[in-house]
């Protein structure tokens, strides 16, 4: 086949002062004719970096090529003007970026974003670049492409605006299309939707693609080769088939091996260190109608949680699932009375939560805490750890002196495995995990018996996510905790959770021990999460047949409002339309 793009030898740099960052060491491949180049790795290790040399986006300075060449169709675009690389983005390399909401210019409509590009490297008329883009809508799936051509980009849902961003990307019809971790942000069954996008227009238009990605499960479905990344270096390249099966450097298993699968079956409990609950077996904590209402105004009143019912025994974790927008986090945030619910109550222990007082709320917050969704906003960047953590001791009178603060924080900080050192340090000397870290401590510095974990690996790469789902399931072992634990990320959720509630539209569709959920899906949105999935085994990933949800409201789709809760087996319980 003929090679579209051969990079070779690439070194990029960025300079600070004096001192100078290798960002991209040396990296070499090619990308050959209609086929799709995975390029994998966590966070800082050059995969972005090395996508936006290739199109010349980087800024110059600080960045510059060290050494190399980036070939594409037999030209160097290192030695490109930035005028001559004008004329190539769009029209003959295209990308997809990470955030479609920042990558489309809010003031002006969709149509004329697409157009824009078509006017300026095809040199058409406004009204034939008009037809053109809403055929490229179409391409892309959107539905009455010739009315929404005339929207704005609010009025897209996130799956919707990231196809306009394919759409913009081909508009021209490029030889070479480079995406740009470009389902991060997306809901599964939207990413789902996406890829089948990418992958149609692929076949129809003869498209190569540089798919850079950090999730394993999206290149076993869409890549013909896999080069893996870390540190700015290509550590291993071959056929996706062979990284998968047979895996050489280090690295790449470690990535492997960090991966939950849905396949797979999860391992037993071990059985908690510290005595859970008491001889009647009450449930630690139950909810009961639960409602969260939001008024907008105008008569327009959001309904995040609506009349919703479950309970969590001690010791146990219950998984919370479903897409954005579905009320999960707003109910974590509700059974803390971090908003006051509109509707309903929640009680621990028995004790209505719902009717304390603030003062009252004050001390219940000592068994019942929050680990938060982002580890970078949730730390106040201007206190040292020591503080971050102490305050919670401070507020609930936990420690006598300063010399008994400092030496529980220590001792917090040794059991989510970090340094007593770490104590002097402020927030942005720590990464991502470590900072995640530090939540889990500063939730446990008050000896809760009930933590909602809201989302707390989204922003962390997979082999962290790992570390921190071990780290609390140890937690849980050790002191007896009891979990409410939100995501998105199903598979991750089976492996850490006794029993799944999947959340849709503020309702709880389906509720089911985790074995019993993945093996036995009932409720067509469960059906159609769990479809949407990419399982990190390419063989697995080509036959997969999936379950897509029309584009329809919540109410047209499931009847949501006339249905309730029904137990279809032991401990199965599943939303069905009353007769």
């Amino acid at each position: 086949m003929e090679t579209i793009l051969k990079v070779d030898n690439l070194r990029v740099s960025f300079q600070s002062g004096e001192e100078e960052f290798e960002a991209v060491r040396g990296v070499s491949f090619e990308v050959k004719k209609g086929e799709t180049l995975g390029i994998v790795g966590e966070s800082g290790s050059g995969k972005s970096v090395t996508a936006r040399t290739i199109m010349r986006l980087l800024p110059s300075p600080p960045s510059f090529i060290k050494e190399g060449e980036v070939r594409f169709l037999g030209e160097n675009l290192a030695h490109k003007t930035e005028k001559e690389m004008e004329a190539i983005r769009g029209r003959d390399i295209g990308m997809i970026f990470q955030d479609p909401m920042t990558s489309l210019n809010p003031t002006i409509r969709i149509g004329e974003q697409i157009a824009e590009s078509l006017i300026k490297h095809q040199k058409i008329s406004k009204a034939e670049a008009k037809e053109q883009a809403i055929e490229i809508l179409k391409l892309v799936g959107i539905r009455d492409s010739a009315a929404r051509y005339h929207q704005y980009p609010h009025e897209f849902s996130g799956g919707m605006r990231q196809r306009v961003v394919i759409a913009i990307a081909l508009a021209c019809r490029p030889t070479l299309l480079i995406a740009d971790e470009p389902t991060t942000a997306l809901d599964v069954t939207i990413q789902a939707q996406i890829l089948n996008v990418m992958k149609d227009t692929q076949q129809k238009l003869g498209t190569s693609i540089i798919l850079i990605t950090h999730d394993l499960g999206v290149v076993a479905g869409m890549c013909d080769r896999v080069a893996v990344m870390k540190d700015g270096e290509i550590v291993e390249t071959g056929t996706t088939v062979e990284i998968f099966e047979n895996p050489k450097h280090p690295y790449t298993k470690k990535l492997l091996n960090a991966l939950p699968r849905l396949d797979e079956k999860k391992k037993p409990k071990r059985t908690p260190l510290a005595p859970v609950g008491d001889a009647t077996g009450k449930p630690l904590l139950q909810v009961k109608s639960l409602k969260q209402h939001f008024d907008m105004g105008k008569g327009n009143t959001v309904k995040a949680v609506d009349d919703i019912s479950f309970f969590i025994r001690p010791g146990e974790t219950l998984g919370l699932v479903g897409e954005s927008g579905s009320g999960k986090s707003t109910t974590g945030r509700a059974i803390l009375r971090l908003h006051e619910p509109t509707g309903g109550n929640v009680l621990y222990e028995g004790m209505s939560v719902s009717r304390l007082s603030k003062k009252e709320m004050k001390t219940m917050r000592r068994h019942m805490q929050m680990i938060f969704q982002d580890p970078y906003s949730s730390l106040d960047p201007r206190l040292k750890v020591l503080d971050i953590i102490g305050q919670a001791l401070d507020l609930h009178k936990l420690s006598a002196s300063k010399e008994e603060r400092k030496r529980r924080v220590e001792e917090l900080l040794g059991l989510v495995g970090l340094d007593a050192s770490h104590a002097q340090r402020y927030p942005h000397e720590f990464s991502g995990g470590q900072r995640q870290r530090i939540g889990i401590a500063r939730a446990l510095a008050v000896e809760p018996k009930f933590i909602v974990c809201d989302e707390p690996l989204s922003a962390l790469d997979v082999s962290i996510q790992s570390q921190i789902v071990e780290l609390l399931e140890d937690l849980q072992h050790r002191l007896g905790l009891t979990y409410l634990f939100i995501a998105h990320d199903l598979s991750m959720v089976k492996h850490i959770s006794d029993r799944v509630a999947v959340m849709y539209a503020g309702k709880i569709v389906e509720l089911a021990e985790s074995e019993e959920l993945y093996s036995n899906p009932q409720h067509e949105y469960t059906k159609s999460l769990l479809s949407a999935i990419p399982i990190p085994d390419p063989k697995i990933e080509s036959k997969k047949k999936r379950t897509l949800m029309p584009e329809q409201t919540a109410a047209d789709r499931y009847n949501l409002m006339n249905s309730n809760l029904v137990e279809v087996s032991a401990g199965h319980w599943v939303a069905q339309v009353k007769n």
